[in-house]
Protein backbone atom coordinates (compact mmCIF):
# COMPACT_ATOMS: atom_id res chain seq x y z
CA UNK A 1 0.00 0.00 0.00
CA UNK A 2 1.17 3.45 -0.90
CA UNK A 3 1.48 6.60 1.06
CA UNK A 4 0.38 4.28 4.52
CA UNK A 5 0.95 2.84 7.65
CA UNK A 6 4.75 2.62 8.72
CA UNK A 7 3.66 -0.31 10.98
CA UNK A 8 4.38 -3.63 9.25
CA UNK A 9 0.91 -5.21 10.12
CA UNK A 10 -0.92 -4.84 7.42
CA UNK A 11 -0.21 -6.68 4.00
CA UNK A 12 -2.24 -7.21 0.78
CA UNK A 13 -0.16 -10.39 0.59
CA UNK A 14 -2.67 -13.55 0.25
CA UNK A 15 -3.80 -15.06 3.57
CA UNK A 16 -2.82 -18.84 3.75
CA UNK A 17 -5.68 -21.05 4.71
CA UNK A 18 -5.21 -21.67 8.46
CA UNK A 19 -5.28 -25.15 10.29
CA UNK A 20 -7.17 -25.78 13.52
CA UNK A 21 -6.50 -22.46 15.11
CA UNK A 22 -9.36 -21.12 17.12
CA UNK A 23 -8.93 -17.96 14.52
CA UNK A 24 -8.46 -20.47 11.25
CA UNK A 25 -12.23 -19.42 10.39
CA UNK A 26 -12.28 -16.20 11.24
CA UNK A 27 -9.08 -15.71 9.13
CA UNK A 28 -10.38 -17.59 5.71
CA UNK A 29 -13.76 -15.52 6.24
CA UNK A 30 -11.80 -12.37 6.70
CA UNK A 31 -8.82 -12.60 5.20
CA UNK A 32 -9.50 -14.04 2.37
CA UNK A 33 -12.73 -11.74 1.50
CA UNK A 34 -11.09 -8.89 3.66
CA UNK A 35 -11.08 -7.05 0.35
CA UNK A 36 -14.10 -7.96 -1.34
CA UNK A 37 -16.12 -6.28 1.70
CA UNK A 38 -13.89 -3.13 1.59
CA UNK A 39 -15.28 -2.77 -1.98
CA UNK A 40 -18.65 -3.94 -1.26
CA UNK A 41 -18.77 -1.46 1.12
CA UNK A 42 -16.85 1.31 -1.05
CA UNK A 43 -19.63 0.01 -3.66
CA UNK A 44 -22.31 1.74 -1.04
CA UNK A 45 -20.18 4.75 -0.99
CA UNK A 46 -20.24 6.02 -4.85
CA UNK A 47 -22.86 3.51 -6.05
CA UNK A 48 -25.62 3.10 -3.51
CA UNK A 49 -25.99 7.21 -3.60
CA UNK A 50 -27.72 6.80 -7.15
CA UNK A 51 -29.96 4.04 -5.91
CA UNK A 52 -32.29 6.96 -4.19
CA UNK A 53 -35.39 6.13 -2.51
CA UNK A 54 -38.01 8.63 -2.58
CA UNK A 55 -38.73 7.40 1.83
CA UNK A 56 -38.53 11.14 3.29
CA UNK A 57 -39.52 12.69 6.05
CA UNK A 58 -42.52 15.27 5.98
CA UNK A 59 -40.63 18.24 6.98
CA UNK A 60 -37.94 17.38 4.36
CA UNK A 61 -37.42 19.29 1.26
CA UNK A 62 -38.92 16.91 -0.95
CA UNK A 63 -41.80 18.42 -0.21
CA UNK A 64 -41.12 22.06 -2.12
CA UNK A 65 -38.48 20.30 -3.93
CA UNK A 66 -39.21 20.48 -8.54
CA UNK A 67 -41.10 17.43 -10.24
CA UNK A 68 -37.74 17.16 -12.17
CA UNK A 69 -36.06 15.96 -9.00
CA UNK A 70 -39.50 14.25 -7.31
CA UNK A 71 -39.95 12.04 -10.24
CA UNK A 72 -35.88 10.80 -11.06
CA UNK A 73 -35.73 9.82 -7.25
CA UNK A 74 -39.23 8.08 -7.96
CA UNK A 75 -37.86 6.39 -10.90
CA UNK A 76 -34.43 5.33 -9.26
CA UNK A 77 -36.19 3.91 -5.75
CA UNK A 78 -38.03 1.68 -8.08
CA UNK A 79 -35.29 0.37 -10.49
CA UNK A 80 -32.78 -0.42 -7.64
CA UNK A 81 -35.21 -1.72 -5.75
CA UNK A 82 -36.11 -4.13 -8.39
CA UNK A 83 -32.30 -4.78 -9.74
CA UNK A 84 -32.95 -3.30 -12.75
CA UNK A 85 -29.81 -1.92 -13.64
CA UNK A 86 -30.66 -1.25 -17.34
CA UNK A 87 -33.88 1.51 -15.73
CA UNK A 88 -30.94 2.70 -13.40
CA UNK A 89 -28.07 3.56 -15.77
CA UNK A 90 -30.89 4.69 -17.99
CA UNK A 91 -31.41 7.61 -15.61
CA UNK A 92 -28.03 8.99 -16.37
CA UNK A 93 -26.93 11.39 -19.14
CA UNK A 94 -24.54 9.78 -21.58
CA UNK A 95 -22.08 12.54 -20.15
CA UNK A 96 -22.30 11.71 -16.91
CA UNK A 97 -19.39 12.55 -13.97
CA UNK A 98 -18.60 11.04 -10.66
CA UNK A 99 -16.33 12.23 -8.21
CA UNK A 100 -14.81 9.30 -8.25
CA UNK A 101 -14.44 8.64 -11.62
CA UNK A 102 -17.03 6.09 -12.94
CA UNK A 103 -19.33 5.92 -15.82
CA UNK A 104 -22.15 4.23 -16.58
CA UNK A 105 -20.45 0.85 -17.69
CA UNK A 106 -18.52 0.69 -14.70
CA UNK A 107 -21.49 1.70 -12.81
CA UNK A 108 -23.58 -0.92 -14.77
CA UNK A 109 -20.37 -3.17 -13.72
CA UNK A 110 -20.51 -2.52 -10.12
CA UNK A 111 -24.29 -2.72 -9.60
CA UNK A 112 -24.69 -6.12 -11.07
CA UNK A 113 -21.45 -7.61 -8.93
CA UNK A 114 -23.05 -5.86 -5.42
CA UNK A 115 -26.11 -6.79 -6.18
CA UNK A 116 -24.93 -10.90 -6.87
CA UNK A 117 -23.15 -10.14 -3.16
CA UNK A 118 -26.10 -8.16 -1.37
CA UNK A 119 -29.06 -9.43 -3.19
CA UNK A 120 -31.36 -8.18 -0.56
CA UNK A 121 -29.87 -4.46 -0.20
CA UNK A 122 -32.85 -1.98 1.10
CA UNK A 123 -32.33 1.88 0.27
CA UNK A 124 -33.93 4.45 1.97
CA UNK A 125 -32.50 8.09 1.46
CA UNK A 126 -33.58 11.94 2.73
CA UNK A 127 -33.21 14.86 0.41
CA UNK A 128 -31.84 17.32 2.64
CA UNK A 129 -31.54 19.93 0.26
CA UNK A 130 -31.79 21.79 -2.82
CA UNK A 131 -31.00 24.41 -5.09
CA UNK A 132 -31.46 25.55 -8.60
CA UNK A 133 -28.49 25.73 -10.84
CA UNK A 134 -27.78 26.90 -14.31
CA UNK A 135 -29.47 24.39 -16.40
CA UNK A 136 -31.04 22.39 -13.35
CA UNK A 137 -31.56 21.45 -9.86
CA UNK A 138 -28.60 20.72 -7.23
CA UNK A 139 -30.16 18.41 -4.79
CA UNK A 140 -27.77 16.82 -1.95
CA UNK A 141 -29.18 13.56 -0.19
CA UNK A 142 -28.43 11.12 2.55
CA UNK A 143 -29.13 7.38 1.62
CA UNK A 144 -29.18 4.16 4.62
CA UNK A 145 -28.67 1.34 3.03
CA UNK A 146 -29.20 -2.08 5.01
CA UNK A 147 -28.56 -6.12 3.63
CA UNK A 148 -27.47 -9.26 4.39
CA UNK A 149 -24.87 -11.59 2.43
CA UNK A 150 -24.45 -14.96 3.04
CA UNK A 151 -21.27 -16.91 2.88
CA UNK A 152 -21.11 -21.10 3.83
CA UNK A 153 -23.14 -21.04 6.88
CA UNK A 154 -22.18 -17.01 7.78
CA UNK A 155 -24.49 -13.92 7.03
CA UNK A 156 -22.82 -10.53 7.20
CA UNK A 157 -25.32 -7.80 7.78
CA UNK A 158 -24.09 -4.76 6.03
CA UNK A 159 -25.25 -1.11 7.61
CA UNK A 160 -24.27 2.04 5.46
CA UNK A 161 -25.07 5.84 5.41
CA UNK A 162 -23.58 7.87 2.53
CA UNK A 163 -24.25 11.69 1.89
CA UNK A 164 -24.05 12.56 -1.66
CA UNK A 165 -24.73 15.21 -4.29
CA UNK A 166 -26.56 14.83 -7.45
CA UNK A 167 -26.62 17.70 -10.25
CA UNK A 168 -29.85 16.85 -12.22
CA UNK A 169 -30.52 18.23 -15.76
CA UNK A 170 -33.49 17.35 -17.92
CA UNK A 171 -34.69 14.17 -15.77
CA UNK A 172 -31.23 12.95 -15.99
CA UNK A 173 -28.57 13.28 -13.37
CA UNK A 174 -25.22 14.38 -15.03
CA UNK A 175 -22.43 15.03 -12.54
CA UNK A 176 -22.61 13.36 -8.70
CA UNK A 177 -20.43 14.03 -5.78
CA UNK A 178 -19.72 11.37 -2.82
CA UNK A 179 -19.14 14.01 0.59
CA UNK A 180 -19.57 11.26 3.60
CA UNK A 181 -19.95 8.15 3.69
CA UNK A 182 -19.30 5.68 6.53
CA UNK A 183 -20.17 1.64 6.24
CA UNK A 184 -20.08 -1.32 8.47
CA UNK A 185 -20.27 -5.23 7.97
CA UNK A 186 -20.66 -7.26 11.28
CA UNK A 187 -21.46 -11.04 11.65
CA UNK A 188 -21.99 -13.86 14.37
CA UNK A 189 -23.49 -13.66 17.61
CA UNK A 190 -21.55 -10.95 18.87
CA UNK A 191 -19.59 -8.78 17.00
CA UNK A 192 -17.22 -6.70 18.52
CA UNK A 193 -18.40 -3.08 19.15
CA UNK A 194 -16.19 -0.36 17.43
CA UNK A 195 -15.61 3.33 17.92
CA UNK A 196 -13.46 4.63 14.85
CA UNK A 197 -11.46 7.68 15.27
CA UNK A 198 -10.79 9.42 11.42
CA UNK A 199 -10.80 12.98 10.71
CA UNK A 200 -13.90 13.60 7.78
CA UNK A 201 -10.46 15.27 5.58
CA UNK A 202 -7.08 15.82 5.90
CA UNK A 203 -4.81 17.98 3.60
CA UNK A 204 -2.04 16.47 1.22
CA UNK A 205 1.01 14.80 2.91
CA UNK A 206 -0.51 15.58 6.36
CA UNK A 207 -0.17 12.80 8.70
CA UNK A 208 -3.60 11.55 10.58
CA UNK A 209 -4.78 8.75 13.03
CA UNK A 210 -6.76 5.92 12.57
CA UNK A 211 -8.40 3.99 15.42
CA UNK A 212 -10.58 1.12 16.10
CA UNK A 213 -11.19 0.84 19.55
CA UNK A 214 -13.07 -1.81 20.69
CA UNK A 215 -15.77 -0.88 23.63
CA UNK A 216 -16.15 -4.02 25.45
CA UNK A 217 -13.86 -5.73 28.37
CA UNK A 218 -11.48 -8.04 26.22
CA UNK A 219 -11.33 -10.67 29.21
CA UNK A 220 -9.40 -13.65 27.57
CA UNK A 221 -10.91 -12.82 23.90
CA UNK A 222 -8.50 -13.57 21.79
CA UNK A 223 -8.50 -10.21 18.84
CA UNK A 224 -7.29 -10.25 15.43
CA UNK A 225 -7.50 -8.30 12.70
CA UNK A 226 -5.64 -5.36 10.07
CA UNK A 227 -6.33 -1.80 8.63
CA UNK A 228 -6.88 -1.39 5.22
CA UNK A 229 -6.18 2.29 2.87
CA UNK A 230 -7.23 1.89 -0.73
CA UNK A 231 -7.46 5.08 -3.01
CA UNK A 232 -10.74 5.76 -4.20
CA UNK A 233 -11.11 5.01 -7.95
CA UNK A 234 -13.07 2.76 -10.23
CA UNK A 235 -10.64 -0.05 -10.38
CA UNK A 236 -11.17 -0.57 -7.06
CA UNK A 237 -14.54 -1.12 -7.55
CA UNK A 238 -14.10 -4.83 -9.42
CA UNK A 239 -10.76 -5.97 -8.62
CA UNK A 240 -10.32 -7.92 -5.02
CA UNK A 241 -7.39 -8.27 -2.64
CA UNK A 242 -6.85 -9.93 0.34
CA UNK A 243 -5.45 -8.73 3.76
CA UNK A 244 -3.53 -10.79 6.42
CA UNK A 245 -4.85 -10.59 10.02
CA UNK A 246 -3.01 -9.81 12.86
CA UNK A 247 -3.03 -10.20 16.95
CA UNK A 248 -4.43 -7.12 18.92
CA UNK A 249 -3.08 -7.14 22.00
CA UNK A 250 -4.10 -3.55 22.94
CA UNK A 251 -7.51 -4.18 22.70
CA UNK A 252 -8.03 -2.23 19.08
CA UNK A 253 -6.38 -0.75 15.84
CA UNK A 254 -4.19 2.15 16.49
CA UNK A 255 -2.33 3.66 13.40
CA UNK A 256 -0.37 6.59 12.24
CA UNK A 257 -1.03 7.56 8.27
CA UNK A 258 -0.01 9.92 5.98
CA UNK A 259 -1.95 11.28 3.13
CA UNK A 260 -1.12 10.93 -0.50
CA UNK A 261 0.19 13.80 -1.85
CA UNK A 262 -2.23 14.38 -4.33
CA UNK A 263 -6.20 14.87 -3.50
CA UNK A 264 -7.16 10.84 -4.62
CA UNK A 265 -9.80 10.60 -1.21
CA UNK A 266 -8.78 7.14 0.34
CA UNK A 267 -11.30 4.20 1.44
CA UNK A 268 -10.08 3.78 5.53
CA UNK A 269 -11.15 0.13 6.61
CA UNK A 270 -10.75 -1.63 10.22
CA UNK A 271 -11.65 -5.13 10.59
CA UNK A 272 -11.39 -7.20 14.44
CA UNK A 273 -12.50 -10.55 14.67
CA UNK A 274 -12.97 -12.70 17.79
CA UNK A 275 -14.06 -16.56 18.31
CA UNK A 276 -17.86 -14.71 18.92
CA UNK A 277 -17.94 -11.90 16.09
CA UNK A 278 -16.34 -9.85 13.21
CA UNK A 279 -16.77 -6.39 12.69
CA UNK A 280 -15.20 -4.42 9.55
CA UNK A 281 -15.88 -0.38 9.28
CA UNK A 282 -15.42 1.86 6.26
CA UNK A 283 -15.21 5.99 6.09
CA UNK A 284 -13.89 7.87 3.38
CA UNK A 285 -11.05 9.98 4.01
CA UNK A 286 -11.23 13.55 1.97
CA UNK A 287 -7.90 14.62 0.74
CA UNK A 288 -7.85 18.38 0.00
CA UNK A 289 -5.41 20.68 -1.10
CA UNK A 290 -2.74 22.31 0.16
CA UNK A 291 -3.51 26.01 0.18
Amino acid sequence: MRHFFNSPSVSQSAVAPAAAHPTAVARRAVGRRSRGWCMAVALMASVASVLISTHVRAQNPATTAPAQVTNLLTQMDTAANNRNVQDVVALFADDFTHSDGLTRQTLKEALNNLWKRYPNLKYRTELKSWKPTGRGVQADTITYITGTQTEGDREFKLNSTLEARQVIENQKIVRQDILNERSQITSGTNPPELTINLPEQVRAGQEFTFDAIVQEPLGDDLLVGAALEEPVKPEGYLNVTTANLEALPAGGIFKVGKAPQNTANQWLSAVVVRHDGITMVTQRLKIIGIR
